[in-house]
Order: structure tokens, then sequence, then C-alpha cells
């Protein structure tokens, strides 16, 4: 008695072969979107603006914004869901990311401007390179912000000096830039429709 075995088309070439994904992998990856979707839900406006989202999807999120009740919730969690699968999903994680701090180059730029505020705190030196590396900076501005935070750290005094010269040099050291462009948090006729729905 012979054995049936299956029998591959001879043009079949290994090259050729169809990744079989399963229905448990399938459900894995659309729960995935959801819940990417579902982040989408804790944005600003002004942050959703920056993501450029399809109208459908944006609609659909500002509307899940306003729903309070469980159930509808609920559906228009799942709908949003539904409308991720239509969209790139890369550049809104990355936005994401970025938004907690996940990101890699938002952390080595916190990270820069942690260090040189402590250099900036324990060597004049370093107060005269970073004038030197930034002609156009405030010297008197930055000289009281060090002036102030190593008094406060001898009078072993809440860091708000510490705090304040972080915040200043967050301002003089450029942000990364954003998988997308971000453009600033203001109120214009595309708010203005939205609104209107």
């Amino acid at each position: 008695m012979s054995r049936n075995t299956p029998h591959e088309p001879e043009d079949f070439d290994q090259e050729d072969e169809i990744e079989i994904v399963s229905k448990s992998q399938m459900k894995r990856e659309m729960n995935a979107l959801q819940d990417l979707g579902v982040a989408l839900i804790a944005l600003t406006r002004g942050q959703l603006k920056k993501l450029d989202l399809p109208d459908t999807l944006m609609t659909a999120v500002l509307d899940a914004q306003k729903i309070t009740s469980n159930s509808a919730i609920k559906r228009q969690r799942q709908y949003i869901g539904r409308l991720m699968r239509e969209v790139d999903p890369a550049p809104i994680q990355a936005f994401l990311e970025s938004l907690r701090g996940e990101n890699d180059q938002q952390t080595a730029w916190l990270h820069h401007i942690e260090r040189t505020r402590d250099e900036l705190l324990a060597d004049d030196k370093a107060v005269a390179r970073l004038i030197d590396e930034h002609p156009e900076i405030d010297i008197q501005s930055l000289r009281q912000q060090v002036r102030n935070a190593r008094a406060e750290r001898a009078a072993n005094k809440p860091p708000k000096h510490y705090r304040a010269l972080f915040q200043f040099l967050k301002d003089l050291y450029p942000a990364p830039a954003l998988t997308q462009p971000a453009e600033a948090d203001e109120v214009d006729e595309d708010d203005e429709a939205f609104d209107d729905e």
C-alpha cells in the first residue's frame, strides 16, 4: 500500500513560502493596535494634531473623549481598534514613547541637560565653557541661576532653583525631533471643525 504524500508543485520555490499567521497571533496584533488606539484617547487635541491622523480616526478618538458610558466607551474603543488597522502604527508608537520619555533620543537629551547642570554647579569653568559655546546666552541670568542653586544646595533647601536651572538649560538646548513634525498647540480651523461635530 502506497503512502499518500503531499505533492509540491515543481515551480514552487523555497523563497516563495507564504507566512502563515495563526488566529491567536492575528488577535494579539489586533489587540495591540486597539491598545495603541486607546492610548490616543488620553492625548490632548494639540497632541493629536501633531500625529496627522486620518479624519475618521481623529473624529473617533475625539468622540471617545466625550463618552462617559462604560458600554459605549467599550464599543468606541473597538471601533478605534478597527480604524487603527488602516494606519501605520510606527509613528504613533514613536510619538507616544516620546511623550512618556521612553524615546532614546529624548532620554539622551534629558541626560545631557542633567550632566550639564551638575557640571555647572560643580565648577565655574563649566559656566565659562557654556558661555563660550552659546554666545547668545543671557550670562547674567545663567550666573544667577547657578549661584542660587549652589546656595540652595548648601542650605539643604528644596530644589526650586536647581529645577529652574534645568528649565533654563532645557530652553537653551533644542529638543530632539520627533518622527512627526511638531507644530505648536494652537487652535485653528481644524479644531473648530471638530468642535462643530
